[in-house]
């Protein structure tokens, strides 16, 4: 029987809330990583070979951890369970049946295959808030492989994104799985502050096209409005303008024109003030309508100072302006801004120590906290267990 050490009380908001993790990967270890900032007891079951993104090397952190895996798996714990064993499938299911929440993100039908889905388990235990990610839900799309770059590709994403010349791309980060995981959190929360009303749990699911086409915003809105599917503007923006970067004697900055006071304030600090009372540019759908001309315009001016000479004078005079930073050159920015982006990690006996980006989301009374480093596999097996839970 696998043992699990038993949670020191915490103040966190989700104190209480136990998380069977049987995801990996990307977005369901983010969304149980969220949780687990806030007091969720999670407890991250893999397989003997571990979470996929352990092997996802290089690059490694200070503790010689692939960063990809360590990335979304701080404070949580992990066990090891083999579901193709008898026993290790008594031991999962064992852990799923204690538990708050469970989530997971297999193929569709591969939980049931376990005995470890949602039916299964909802009817031993009708207070359990059950989440699956999918890639393209359970119905239709079950046998579709649930891949970001797969996503970004079919949902639209690439369409929309690089420059008009340039073939469709994919955004620099695995942006979909983020989304998904994201909302994965907003509704586990939403089923159990549900069950707190009712006492009984639910099934959430959400799957990755149908959270890329809610994060397509304006751009969808558009598709469903005129008919007609947006093309690629690069970084400019669909229905904004002056809205994207520039080029300068160095680096490139972006400025971002949102109303004609604005535009009025830039143009006075490029020493282009007429262009403010020139027709083609006094609204903003002028502007849109003459984007090529206006952007050369300014860019003419733009190159005879730095990047960061021309943020340091757009921002005195309140426009929005920055360079394009590099990711590390971001994180000083944070820092400098005082967000503290960055947190360091221990664990309790002060033998590993990882640093990380911070959780976003800042509550006055109970902060995100930062208990255990991202798991070494199997880290947590054989301490004890306290196998009765309370709804």
């Amino acid at each position: 029987m696998i043992g699990i050490e038993d949670v020191t009380p915490a103040t966190g908001p989700l104190d209480g809330i136990r998380v069977a993790d049987f995801s990996r990967v990307l977005a369901g270890p983010f969304a149980t990583m969220m949780l687990a900032d806030f007091g969720a007891d999670v407890i991250k079951i893999e397989h003997p070979l571990g979470d996929d993104t352990r092997a996802w090397v290089p690059p490694v952190d200070e503790n010689e951890m692939g960063s990809y895996f360590a990335s979304v798996n701080r404070n949580k714990r992990s066990v090891v369970c083999d579901l193709r064993t008898d026993s290790g499938l008594t031991e999962a299911r064992e852990l799923a049946l204690n538990a708050d929440v469970v989530i997971e993100n297999f193929r569709p039908g591969v939980m049931e295959q376990y005995g470890l889905d949602y039916a299964a388990l909802q009817t031993v235990r009708p207070e359990l808030v059950y989440c699956s990610i999918t890639g393209f839900g359970r119905s239709g799309g079950a046998a579709l492989p649930g891949y970001d770059l797969l996503v970004q590709a079919v949902g639209g994403l690439m369409s929309v994104t690089g420059s008009p010349d340039s073939e469709p791309s994919k955004v620099g980060v695995a942006l979909v799985d983020v989304l998904t995981g994201q909302n994965a959190v907003v509704g586990i929360l939403a089923a159990l502050r549900s069950r707190d009303q009712t006492g009984r749990g639910q099934r959430v699911d959400v799957n990755l096209l149908s959270s890329l086409l809610a994060g397509l915003v304006n751009q969808a809105s558009s598709t469903l409005a005129t008919g007609v599917a947006p093309k690629r503007l690069g970084n400019a923006h669909p229905s904004i303008a002056p809205y994207e970067t520039f080029r300068t004697r160095d680096d490139p900055i972006a400025i971002a024109v949102g109303t004609d006071k604005q535009f009025s304030a830039l143009v006075q600090v490029l020493g282009l003030p007429d262009l403010a009372g020139d027709a083609r540019f006094g609204t903003n759908a002028n502007r849109l309508a003459h984007r090529a001309v206006l952007k050369a315009l300014l860019e003419e001016a733009l190159a005879t100072r730095t990047a960061a000479d021309w943020t340091a004078r757009l921002s005195v005079a309140r426009v929005p302006a920055g360079k394009v930073n590099s990711i590390a050159e971001a994180l000083d920015l944070a820092a400098l801004l005082g967000l503290a982006p960055v947190v360091s990690v221990t664990d309790s006996v002060g033998s590993r120590m990882s640093r990380q980006i911070a959780n976003p989301i800042s509550l006055s009374d109970t902060p995100a906290r930062y208990l255990r480093p991202p798991p070494l596999l199997g880290e947590h097996a054989g301490a004890t267990f306290f196998s009765t839970r309370q709804p």
